[in-house]
This record gives structure tokens, sequence and C-alpha cells, in this order.
């Protein structure tokens, strides 16, 4: 009935693009699937599990189109074999095939099994032969494939790949509904009398090939971008975090410099401090520390400004010994300190006083780098928790942190910034834990 029905056939293909765009946008909303398809190298466990992810539900549709009379758009086996071998290759293609014909096979189609191995064998061929981007970027927009070829061509006559996967789905196509014509009881393919119906099939098969590529080849780009996005990230955290003033290092080589002859000792002490300090910025560092290591490196830091300024810079750490493991995002500080020693303590002829904190607040870890400086004058503005801004005349420090803040934790931390003109000025720093700290701090110890 199916051969010579026209109604039933166009209402066949229809259905048959519903359950090729049906089950590729359910596999695409897959976890395992979506890595297994994503990797880059496949043991042969994975590429298995993957072929099974991708066949089994189409098995079912041969099983039900054997099964219930006049349902045959669930059977798209031929185009299931050609998207296996495109994908994963001839071997994989096969085993896909051979599953796809054991219904059919069941049923008494023996020619069902010889035709998918061949049909893997020659697309697992014409995978060889392209490169994997040619594959991935196969439209089922027939019209517009076309149409595209024809403008390339007239400009520059060129061998077009996936117009050849175009025009080899039909002609394979094609070669099946001929088979099916004459051996209706030993093979299913749909097809017709009329030639009309016939090309429509041949041009079918395309088209359900083209949608599962499509969809999945859009979670690819996705992909690609998120990837891209991270590296990005990366980056970025990765040149902040690098930051250093060079005035600091002016500065401190002027003052080893000025110590070698007098307090030798002590430049080389300053030299090593200097050195760690090169040594952090300049190694891969991870994003985050624990509290523990950052106060280490400022340690470094801080004991060089010490001798550059002498007793008019002191240092006082109220650090919470239960905040000292928590994680934070490396560097953090020492451009907060390096503002409050520039812009607090340098412009007052007395110096002054660096405290830095840390506790813990409703679940959060809070860090304050204050200073009892000249504070920020009158008129001027202090940027605001939100705006992620700072004026100029404040350095880098705040941009710094504030921007490392936002890119890490986003609208779940806070940077805050408060001024007293001629009393100094504290920053803020309130940051979420993460869930493993949160566990460990309520585990009874």
């Amino acid at each position: 009935m199916h051969s010579t029905d026209p109604k039933l056939i166009l209402i066949s293909l229809l259905v048959e693009l519903g359950v090729a765009a049906a089950v590729a946008s359910s596999l695409a909303r897959a976890w395992r699937f979506k890595r297994l398809l994503l990797r880059k190298s496949r043991s042969g466990a994975d590429t298995l599990l993957l072929l099974a992810l991708m066949i089994f539900p189409l098995v079912l549709g041969v099983w039900v189109r054997v099964r219930v009379p006049n349902f045959l758009a669930a059977d798209i086996s031929f185009e299931a074999t050609v998207i296996a071998a495109l994908i994963l290759g001839t071997g994989p293609g096969m085993l896909g095939g051979m599953a796809l014909a054991l219904p059919a096979l069941a049923h008494g189609e023996w020619l069902a099994l010889p035709l998918n191995l061949l049909v893997a064998a020659i697309f697992g061929a014409f995978r060889r032969f392209v490169d994997e981007e040619d594959i991935w970027l196969f439209t089922p927009l027939i019209d517009l494939s076309i149409y595209r070829w024809v403008r390339r061509n007239v400009r520059r006559p060129h061998l077009d790949r996936q117009i050849m996967l175009l025009a080899l789905i039909m002609v394979v196509e094609f070669g099946l509904t001929i088979v099916a014509h004459f051996y209706p009881k030993y093979f299913f393919e749909l097809h017709s009398d009329s030639w009309a119906i016939e090309l429509l099939i041949c041009a079918c098969a395309p088209v359900v090939v083209g949608i599962p590529l499509k969809i999945w080849n859009a979670v690819r780009i996705e992909q690609k971008l998120e990837e891209q996005g991270r590296l990005l990230l990366e980056a970025r955290l990765d040149a902040l975090q690098r930051q250093i003033n060079p005035h600091f290092l002016f500065n401190t080589l002027n003052s080893i410099s000025s110590l070698i002859r007098s307090r030798p000792e002590l430049a080389r002490e300053m030299i090593v401090k200097l050195s760690n300090i090169l040594r952090a910025l300049l190694r891969d560092r991870e994003a985050f520390v624990p509290l523990e290591e950052e106060l280490a490196f400022t340690d470094d830091y801080l004991d060089i400004e010490v001798v550059r300024f002498g007793e008019k810079l002191r240092v006082v750490k109220e650090i919470a010994p239960d905040t000292l493991h928590l994680v934070v995002p490396s560097m953090l500080l020492q451009p907060l300190i390096e503002n409050s020693i520039k812009h607090g303590l340098e412009p007052r002829i007395r110096g002054g006083t660096v405290t830095l904190r840390s506790r813990l607040v409703g679940g959060k870890l809070l860090l304050e780098v204050e200073d009892d400086g000249v504070g920020i004058e009158p008129g001027r503005d202090i940027p605001s928790p939100t705006s992620g801004l700072v004026r100029e005349g404040f350095g880098i420090g705040m941009s710094n942190v504030r921007e490392r803040m936002q890119v890490l934790y986003g609208e779940n931390a806070r940077v805050e910034m408060v001024s007293r003109p001629g009393r100094g000025t504290k920053v803020s720093l309130l940051m979420p834990l993460d869930e493993q700290e949160m566990i460990l701090m309520e585990t009874p110890q």
C-alpha cells in the first residue's frame, strides 16, 4: 500500500522530518550525549555508548513500523545509518546499521542488513574523504545549498563536498527505492510509481540527515563559544592578577641600592622578598588560593614597604583563625594595600597604620583593608559599590579588585569603600564561600 498511495507517502515524509527533529533535540538536551559528542578523542567504549544513544530510539522506530500498520515514518534507518557513519566512521556506522536491521530481519526483510552495511560503508568512506567541518556544516536546506553552490562556482568553479554529500544521499536513496520497488517483501523503503513522488522521497532524505547535524552543530558552536569565553575570562583574570605598579618596583630597587653599602644584610633580605613577589607574579597561579597563602604573599610586599618607610608605616592584622583555610582570589589584597599606602599614608608626613581584617559574616567571608591616612579629599566622589567605576586618582587598585570580584562572583559579592577626609579609608570585600567550605565548617570537629 505504501508504494502506491501518494497521500500516505507525503504524510510519512512530513512525519519523518518531525521524528528526526524530535530525536535530535532530545539527545541535544542530554548531558551525557553532549559530553560524548563534543569530546575530541573518544575511547572505544565512548564511541559505542554514543552510538547506542543515537541509534536506540530509532531502532524502536523500526520496530513500531513493523508492528503498526501504515505507520511508516517511524523508520528512518537509512538516514540514521548515514548519520552514524558520517559522525563516527565506518565501523560504528555498520554496527548501527546492524542494530537498525534487527527488527526488519525479524519481520522477514532479509535485505535490510546487507543494504544497511553497504550504506555505512559508502558514507564511512565519504567521511574519510572530507574534513569534519564539511560534515557538520551540511545544511538540510537543499535549495539554499544548490543556490550557494551555483554562486560560488560561477565565480570560481571547484568541487563542493557538501553538494557531493547532498547528491550522494539522494543517489543512494534512489537506489534503495528501486530495491524496495522490486523486492517489497524483503526490504522496506518508501517508493512510488510516480516520478514526482519518487523525486520528493529522494529530496527528503538529505533533509532528514541534515536536521540532526544542524541541531548538534549548534550545540558544538555553543560549546566552542563557551570554551572561548572561558579562555578569555582566564586570560583576563591572569592579566588582572599580574598587574603591579611599576613605581613600586622603581622605589624598591632604589631602596635596595641605598642599603647595599650601609645595611647589606637588609638589602639582601629585600632582594629575596622582591624576588618572591616577582616569582609569584610570573608563575602560573590558580585563580583561587587559601587566605593563608594570600597573606604570606602580602607579607613580603609589606615587609618591603616597612623597610622603605621605616617607623612611619605600621601594619596590624586582625585575622580570624577560622578564615585562614578559606579560598580567595589570588593577589586580591596587594592592590588594596598598595592603594592605602600610596594614596592614604604616603602623603601624610607622620605615616600611619594599615590594618588587615578577616572574619565570617552570615556565611560569607569579609575582608577589610583600612588605613588611617589622609582619606579622600572633600568634594571627590567615592565609587559606589555597584558602579564598577573608579574615578581618576584612585589608581588601578580598586578597579582591578572590583573587576575581578565581578568576573568571579557576579552579584554574589560586594565591594565597598568608605572614606573620611583626614581620618582614613576602609575597603570591604564580602564574598560567598565555596559549598565544600560550608560543609567543612558545619561538620563537627
